[in-house]
């Protein structure tokens, strides 16, 4: 499982991942990120800041209509600020704040928040992992298609199934597992397409058995 980490490294460098001035933020970026790319959700952010809206006080005093105007890019802009409201409600109800959130036993967040309505367990991952610097794999789509390419899991695997393949191979490194998934990302964005794959262009090609397929074919 390293030597794919190390091998994605080598051809994209550190991702820099994932991109916020404040852990609220990023938590607010998770939430919007949902079935949008990601330019959407920075016009939204923008919009947000703007108007004074990712200030804990301000925000915690703001109801679904107030977040919804500024969040319009990021489609489904109505469930998702009512997505937002419910988190911040979850953070405000149960810890007050954000830092004591973050400092709650991973093992007793996770399932807290993923009772919290409208927050998947991509969602929470995204939020423990990049915001809370929590040791949890993420997984999404690019990691099941890859992952299947190459012959390492089965294409209808669960999440949790997934999840719990990558935190058994490797070290449980928030920072490794915060690079692996960037790295992943950056994979299937730009050369893992899910039609018309870069395959030549791929630094995992080699270990591929979707590539190597395909090779014989032509």
């Amino acid at each position: 499982m390293l030597d794919i980490y190390e091998k994605l490294f080598d051809h994209f460098g550190a991702r820099h991942w994932w991109p916020g001035d404040t852990s609220l933020e990023v938590c607010i970026g998770a939430i919007l990120t949902q079935s949008v790319a990601w330019k959407n959700v920075e016009k939204a952010i923008s919009n947000l800041k703007q108007q004074n809206l990712l200030d804990w006080e301000n925000l915690k005093r703001a109801s679904a209509e107030d977040i919804e105007p500024y969040i319009i890019p990021t489609r489904f802009y109505k469930m998702k600020a009512k997505k937002i409201v419910s988190f911040v409600r979850f953070v405000e109800e149960n810890y007050g704040s954000l830092e004591k959130m973050f400092s709650e036993d991973l093992e007793v967040l996770r399932p807290a928040l993923l009772k919290v309505w409208g927050l998947g367990p991509e969602t929470v991952d995204s939020i423990l992992l990049y915001a809370g610097e929590k040791p949890t794999f993420v997984i999404d789509a690019y990691t099941k298609r890859i992952f299947s390419r190459l012959g390492a899991i089965d294409a209808d695997i669960s999440y949790e199934d997934l999840r719990s393949y990558f935190q058994d191979a490797l070290p449980k490194e928030a920072p490794l597992y915060n690079e692996y998934h960037a790295l992943i990302d950056g994979l299937g964005h730009h050369i893992c397409l899910n039609k018309k794959p870069r395959c030549m262009d791929c630094p995992l090609n080699e270990l591929c058995n979707f590539n190597n397929t395909n090779s014989k074919k032509e």
